[in-house]
C-alpha cells in the first residue's frame, strides 16, 4: 500500500539558497498527504546540512537521494529518486521553483488514469528572486501581481499564468499554443507508468530530457492535460554553467529515435537492458 497520497520529486545541484525557498513553499501547501524525495545530483555539503536542518522544521517527510558528482546526471538521479517514492503517483519539479499554496491540490485534482498533467513555470527576474523570504513565502506575497509588480516585475502576457482564475484559467489551459509535454519543473503522472516507460532515459542530459520520457508515455497511449494555468510554480533565476550544446545535439538525436521509433521503454533507464 502507498504511504502518500503523492511523492514530490525535487531536482537540485548545488543552489540551497534556491531549495531552501522551495522547500519552504511545500510547508504551506494547503494539501498535506505528500513526501518530498530529492533527487540531489551531487551537491556539496552546503545542500546536505540544508537539507537536515530543514527536516527538523517542516512537517513533511524529506528521502535526500544523493550521488557523487560526476558531471550532468540529473536523469540518473531522478531514476533513484522515482524509485525511492512511497506513492502511487508523482510530482516532479526543481529546486529552483517555488510551488504556490494549490500546487499540490491542483495535481491531485487534475490526476486521472491513462493521463499525465503538464504545467509550466512563471520565470522571475534575479532581483525578484533573491529578495523573496520565508514570509513571503507564507503569506504568498511573491505569488500576488501587485507585490511582484511594486519590486521590478514588468508587464506581460505571462502574467496572466499567476492571475488566472476561473473560465479564463480553464480557457488558456485549453487553447494555450504550448504543446502539453512532460515538463520536468512541473509535471506528475502516475508511477507505474513511468516504471513502464523505465524512467529517464539515462544517456540524456541537459535538453529535453523531461519531453524525451513524455514522447515514450504518448508511445504508451498515455495522454496529456494541460494545467499551464492552474499549477503554479515561480522559477528563481540562475546561471546555468552546465548548459552545452553537444548535450542538445545528442539529446535531440536521442528523441529523435524515440519519435520515429515509436519506443515505449528505453533501454537505458532504471533497469539496464
Amino acid at each position: 500500500m502507498s504511504t502518500f497520497d503523492l511523492s514530490v520529486i525535487i531536482s537540485t545541484y548545488n543552489h540551497p539558497e534556491w531549495l531552501e525557498k522551495v522547500l519552504w513553499s511545500f510547508e504551506f501547501q494547503s494539501f498535506k498527504n505528500f513526501e518530498v524525495v530529492i533527487a540531489d545530483d551531487g551537491s556539496d555539503d552546503k545542500t546536505k546540512k540544508l537539507i537536515q536542518r530543514i527536516q527538523k522544521e517542516v512537517t513533511y517527510p524529506i528521502q535526500h537521494i544523493w550521488h557523487e558528482d560526476n558531471g550532468f546526471q540529473k536523469t540518473i538521479i531522478l531514476n533513484k529518486a522515482t524509485v525511492a517514492t512511497k506513492s502511487d503517483y508523482l510530482v516532479y519539479t526543481d529546486g529552483d521553483c517555488l510551488a504556490r499554496k494549490d500546487f499540490l491540490q491542483t495535481h491531485i485534482d487534475f490526476r486521472e488514469q491513462g493521463y499525465f498533467l503538464s504545467g509550466g513555470y512563471f520565470k522571475l527576474p534575479m532581483t525578484v528572486s533573491k529578495l523573496i523570504t520565508k514570509k513571503d513565502i507564507e503569506q504568498q506575497h511573491c505569488f500576488d501581481i501587485y507585490w511582484l509588480t511594486e519590486h521590478g516585475l514588468k508587464s506581460s502576457f505571462k502574467n496572466n499564468k499567476i492571475t488566472s482564475k476561473g473560465l479564463k484559467e480553464r480557457l488558456l489551459n485549453k487553447f494555450t499554443p504550448t504543446t502539453a509535454t512532460w515538463n520536468g519543473h512541473n509535471a506528475s503522472g502516475w508511477k507505474v507508468d513511468i516504471i513502464k516507460a523505465n524512467g529517464y532515459d539515462e544517456r540524456m542530459q541537459y535538453g529535453g530530457e523531461d519531453r524525451e520520457l513524455g514522447e515514450r508515455l504518448f508511445n504508451m497511449g498515455v495522454k496529456a492535460k494541460q494545467i499551464r494555468y492552474s499549477a503554479i510554480c515561480l522559477h528563481l533565476d540562475h546561471a546555468r554553467g552546465y548548459v552545452k550544446p553537444e548535450m542538445i545535439e545528442k539529446n535531440k538525436r536521442i528523441r529523435a529515435v524515440t519519435k520515429k521509433e515509436k519506443v515505449t521503454r528505453t533501454a537505458f533507464g532504471i533497469e539496464k537492458d
